[in-house]
Parts: structure tokens; C-alpha cells; sequence
């Protein structure tokens, strides 16, 4: 297949789109860089250190597969986007290129529009491109479990769609799951939903959205074949997700920072579940007229507080509760359908020592990257 992957120099573009051109597939990568131009103002950086997108991608092509790059920005530059799908015709595109880190959409005026502009802007100018063009593309959306907000107002979280019943007529139907956005960035991704929808009923486009839990891990098979192929490792208060933060704190020997009482319950995933389940999601596309496909990208659901308590049990770690920088339920129970992408044959990976000692080993051979002050730099709302 030929497949554009929409910011595939990411932490899940990156290793997506090796696993894509390993399993066969013709993948172009397209990427403004602006993640690695934002690591620099905000002075928070990599643990790992990343190569240049040109070795990244000369590595790609001797020890993985199909691989180039395009540097566009698919937000400011929509002619340009049109010019390249013309070119490639794919058969799918991946859309990675959204600002991802709820933190950095609070953090003030410039960051909350640039998410918005930059997200909302970038899928819109793909979507409309894809129907003048190549309407038969598969879009695959990676979106966030943070949609669905994280109460059970509702019972179990489903796959995107919600049963009720209509009291006036007595009838069953099915609506979107009512939208619950935490930050800026998880409206994006609610207001992503409502283009998707539009975009299927007014012109059939074929599209899967991944509702993803949070990703932890570093590598894959496929980032451990070359050091030019090393994965992000983010630590930070903004872009770091809280399980890595906490393994990088405990082997550089500075308390878990745990935000509140712990008691907030999220899904989880590893960075190799997150490649496997893009690529099940693109090799098994929707059937034509389907409506929008919303799979749950989950494999586990943990409380914070449990992951701070297994790392202080198992290294000795310190825990220190601070003050929670966001407006979310203090303590919340969460259970979530994930059959969807079960049925396409993901088995997932469970937490397991084995795997937080991969990661455990990574963040002790870079400590010298590693900067305390980095740890607690959440903007507060």
C-alpha cells in the first residue's frame, strides 16, 4: 500500500511509520519539524537524543523499508498538500499532525491558538483535499480517549457511539458519545469528530478514528535496529506522559511527582501496541459507505497512584503529592470497550517489569539530559 503519514517524525509517527515500511508498505512522512522547534523554546528536550530527520530517514531505508519525507505544513500550506496526494494517490494517510499535548494547549493565548489553528486547520485541509482528489483514501485519525472526559456518567466508555433510547418515539439509535474535553487540545480532537462525520455523510470519505489512551515506552523492534532510529523519550511537565515522567524520575533519584490524590484512572498503552494498532487499523479498512470507525486504542486501565506505588515498590522510589495543575476529577473509576481493534487481531501488552526495565534502562543511560527543573513545568487551569 502507499501511505502518507501526517507528522511521522513524532514520538507515535516515528515509530508508525517504521513499522509501516517493515510490514512492506510505501510510506511518505510528512512533517514540518515544528515538534522538534518547540522542544527548543521550551528548553525541555529529548532524554534520547534524535537524529536529523535526514539521517532518521537514511537509516529508515537501509534497515527498515519504503521510507521518505516531505517537509510541508499541512495547516498553512493546503495547495501544497493537494500537490502531494495528487502525486503519492495513497491509498491511506495517518493523521499525526496535530499539537498533542494537552499541557502545552493551556499554557497561555499562543499556544491555545496555535493548537487550535494548527489541529482543526491541517484535518479540515485534508479532509476537503481528499475528496476532490482521492476520495477513496482511508483516513486513519489518531485521536484521544480524552473526549469522552473520565466519568462513568454513562457506565462503560464504548467505541465512540453511544446507545439510547428516544423517549418521544421509543426508538434505539446511536449519537457520538457527548463530547467532554479536559483542555484545548481534547477539543481539537472532539471538533476533529464533527469533520469526520460530515465529511462521511456528505461525501462517503472512508475514515477510522483511534481513541488512544496514554502512551508509554520508548522503542519498538524497529527503533531498536540503528541509534539514528532511537525514539523520543519525553520527561517534562508538558509533553512527558506521567508513566515515563515517573521512570525518569526514580532512576535519576527525584520523587514521583504525583498530581493530587493519584486517584485519577487513565488507559494506557505501549508505544509498540500504538505502531501494532495503526497498522491493523490501515490493513483493514472500513467498507465504502461505512460510517465514521471509532475504535478505543486502550490496553490496561491504571490509576496514577497505582503506577507511583509499583515504582516505589520495585526501585524504592520516593513519592511526593503536589498540588494538581488541572481542572479534572480529583478521583474518577473508568472501564472502556476496546473489542474493535481486538477483532482485527490486537492482543495487547500488558505493564510488566520487563518492559518498565526497557524503559528504566534507556532513562539511565541518558541522565545526563535529564534536568529536575523540567519535571514539574505544567501550566496550571
Amino acid at each position: 500500500m502507499k501511505i502518507i503519514v501526517l507528522g511521522g517524525d513524532g514520538f507515535c509517527g516515528w515509530p508508525t511509520s517504521l513499522k509501516l515500511a517493515g510490514a512492506g508498505h510505501q510510506v511518505t512522512i510528512v512533517d514540518n519539524l515544528s515538534r522538534r522547534g518547540i522542544d527548543l523554546a521550551l528548553s525541555s528536550g529529548s532524554l534520547t537524543e534524535i537524529a536529523s530527520v535526514h539521517d532518521r530517514i537514511a537509516a529508515a531505508r537501509q534497515h527498515v523499508g519504503d521510507v521518505c519525507h516531505e517537509n510541508t505544513d499541512i495547516a498553512k500550506d493546503h495547495a501544497a498538500l493537494r500537490d502531494l496526494i495528487a502525486g503519492v494517490m495513497p491509498d491511506a494517510v495517518i493523521q499525526f499532525a496535530e499539537q498533542r499535548a494537552a499541557p502545552y494547549s493551556m499554557i497561555g493565548d499562543s499556544e491555545r491558538r496555535y493548537t487550535v489553528d494548527n489541529n482543526i486547520t491541517g484535518t479540515h485541509n485534508l479532509c476537503s483535499a481528499l475528496v476532490d482528489i482521492k476520495p477513496d483514501t482511508h483516513l486513519v485519525h489518531l485521536g484521544t480517549m480524552g473526549v469522552y472526559g473520565y466519568s462513568r456518567e454513562f457506565g462503560k466508555i464504548p467505541e465512540g457511539y453511544l446507545d439510547i433510547e428516544i423517549k418521544s418515539t421509543r426508538q434505539d439509535t446511536q449519537i457520538l458519545y457527548p463530547a467532554n474535553p479536559g483542555s484545548i487540545y481534547h477539543m481539537t480532537k472532539c471538533l476533529d469528530q464533527l469533520l469526520f462525520q460530515f465529511y462521511n455523510k456528505n461525501w462517503g470519505l472512508r475514515v477510522t478514528d483511534l481513541h488512544q489512551g496514554i502512551v508509554w515506552g520508548v522503542e519498538t523492534d524497529e527503533t531498536r535496529l540503528d541509534p539514528r532510529l532511537i525514539n523520543r523519550f519525553d520527561y517534562d511537565g508538558v509533553f512527558g506522559t506521567v508513566l515515563n515522567r515517573f521512570i525518569s524520575q526514580a532512576v535519576n533519584d527525584v520523587p514521583l511527582t504525583v498530581y493530587g490524590t493519584g486517584g485519577q484512572s487513565r488507559a494506557f498503552i505501549h508505544i509498540a501496541d500504538s505502531a501494532r494498532c495503526l497498522q491493523l487499523a490501515v490493513e483493514n479498512p472500513p467498507e465504502p459507505g461505512e460510517r465514521p470507525r471509532i475504535f478505543n486504542q486502550v490496553s490496561e486501565v491504571r490509576s496514577v497512584r497505582n503506577l507511583a506505588d509499583m515504582l516505589a515498590d520495585q526501585w524504592g522510589a520516593g513519592i511526593r503529592y503536589v498540588t494538581n495543575p488541572r481542572k479534572e476529577l480529583p478521583e474518577n473509576e473508568l472501564e472502556v470497550e476496546n473489542a474493535g481493534l481486538q477483532s482485527l487481531g490486537f492482543k495487547p501488552t500488558l505493564l510488566n517489569n520487563r518492559l518498565i526495565e526497557d524503559v528504566r534502562f534507556i532513562a539511565d543511560a541518558t541522565r545526563k539530559n535529564f534536568n529536575a527543573d523540567n519535571v514539574l513545568s505544567s501550566p496550571r487551569w
